[in-house]
């Protein structure tokens, strides 16, 4: 019991775990979308209506979310590339926490870049 709780308390299980979750995210993203080009598809009007919609503050911090997603998402698979296609070395313990500083770094810029 004691080395299942060591297991999941190290930053590559928690990066694996941020991938994931940041994976299904997107993946679940991905219908909405998929409808919001399609509101493209019904014209101009509609599109307008539409993006006039997403200039609200809790769709700004969605998008935000979102972005700080696909970086987490970006970041961890080029961890996950690293290891795989890189000699083992001490410095990539270190991979996880600049996979998640970049991440944040990303979000903040994006957020930044709103107000």
């Amino acid at each position: 019991m004691r080395s299942d709780f060591r297991a999941r308390n190290h930053p590559a299980y928690w990066a694996i775990l941020v991938h994931r979750i940041s994976g299904l995210l997107l993946a679940l993203f991905l219908p909405f979308h998929f409808w919001a080009l399609g509101q493209a598809l019904q014209g101009e009007a509609r599109l307008d209506d539409f993006l006039r919609w997403t200039e609200q503050p809790l769709l700004k911090l969605a998008e935000t979310l979102l972005v700080l997603a696909l970086a987490a998402h970006l970041t961890g698979g080029i961890r996950i590339l690293m290891l795989e296609f890189l000699a083992w070395r001490a410095w990539q313990k270190s991979l996880a926490a600049a996979a998640a500083g970049l991440s944040i770094a990303a979000g903040l810029a994006f957020l930044l870049n709103l107000v």
